[in-house]
């Protein structure tokens, strides 16, 4: 299996002007709607890791895009967000995350342990530039879920507990009465 940089390289190689300023207007168009973006590097990873990534996130209403470089950096300029991509190492993607800000980090950090050479380097969420640190501690959050069933616990914890001992006050009290009885 080959991996993905001989088929980005021979993809790029012939696009004319026209064909790269519409991929920078479609970059910028996915930039307009997305809600958070995780900056990845695929290089060294095979074609078929990355249809299965692009699979996954599709569900998760989340988009891979692969692209040059200096397109990015064109996309990201046009759209006033101050990275330089061309500093990054490797060969960059995006995972545009368009329901919520958590769906592509942890789209792709889940995949990362299956697949070697994947690796998050950043991202971007609201606006807001962030790290590799920052990204994957985005990707290692419990989901909104799941957070808001420990919310819910967390609120009927003391209602329970109340329940608990006023319970147990009347079990003390039949147990009294079933005491004298005898």
């Amino acid at each position: 299996m080959f991996p993905a940089s001989c088929f980005l390289f021979l993809d790029f190689m012939a696009l004319s002007r026209e064909q790269k300023q519409k991929v920078v207007e479609e970059l910028k168009e996915k930039i307009d709607r997305q809600k958070a973006i995780a900056i990845i590097d695929i290089g060294g990873v095979k074609v078929k890791d990355i249809s299965q990534l692009r699979r996954a996130m599709k569900e998760k209403d989340c988009e891979l895009k692969v692209s040059k470089k200096t397109l990015i950096q064109l996309a990201f300029k046009e759209k006033r967000i101050e990275t330089n991509v061309k500093e990054l190492e490797g060969e960059i993607a995006l995972a545009f995350g368009y329901e919520d800000e958590f769906s592509p980090f942890k789209t792709v950090h889940n995949m990362s342990a299956q697949v070697e050479n994947l690796k998050i380097l950043g991202g971007i969420v609201e606006g807001r530039i962030i790290d590799k640190e920052e990204a994957i501690v985005l990707a290692t959050l419990p989901a909104r879920e799941e957070l808001l069933a420990k919310l819910a616990n967390v609120f009927q914890a003391p209602i329970s507990g109340f329940c608990q001992v006023l319970q147990g006050n009347i079990k003390g009290l039949i147990f009294a009465l079933s005491a004298i009885k005898k």
